[in-house]
């Protein structure tokens, strides 16, 4: 009887460590075939849609680095805003007031001027940045400020930099 209990105890242990195991393997599925492709307008190169930060988790990544430092990741916000000249930039919510200064590799490739409240996937280098007073005029400019906002611009700034390789934005 003693061991018809213990087998007993044993089978459930293996079926629910299957039960498990299955239910794992289906949330890893149901992540990476969140993405696809074709929902998708590519900018740059072209990158496997897996492993993808949320902007909370991206934010927590960038609190980690110091200035000097670069991860390669590839992760998921919504377009702040885009520069209004080329579409040669864009900045990325990191939520709250946070956001990612996203420039493109070798101003190979640039994004619709219209890109604004766009989701975007990018995969890159991220890092910390100072930027200059001069810098942030310009980028005020090409982003359409006011003189009297540009104006306003007077220290530098320590941003969460990015240089994508590639881009995804949302149809």
């Amino acid at each position: 009887m003693k061991k018809i209990g213990f087998l007993f105890v044993v089978v459930l242990l293996i079926v629910g460590v299957s039960i498990e195991a299955q239910e794992q393997k289906k949330q890893v599925k149901k992540a990476t075939a969140a993405y696809n492709a074709n929902d998708y307008k590519l900018f740059g190169e072209k990158f496997e849609i897996k492993k993808v930060l949320t902007e909370k988790q991206m934010l927590k990544k960038y609190k980690g680095l110091k200035k000097g430092d670069t991860l390669t990741v590839i992760f998921k916000s919504k377009i702040n805003s885009v520069c209004k000249k080329k579409g040669c930039w864009m900045r990325l919510d990191l939520g709250g007031s946070e956001e990612s200064f996203v420039r493109f590799q070798d101003y190979g490739f640039f994004v619709p001027l219209n890109a604004d409240n766009a989701e975007a996937i990018v995969r890159g280098k991220a890092f910390v940045d100072v930027v200059s007073v001069d810098e942030l005029k310009h980028y005020a400019k090409d982003g359409g400020k006011s003189k009297e906002e540009i104006a306003k611009i007077t220290k530098p700034e320590i941003t969460y930099a990015f240089t994508a390789t590639g881009v995804y934005l949302k149809k």
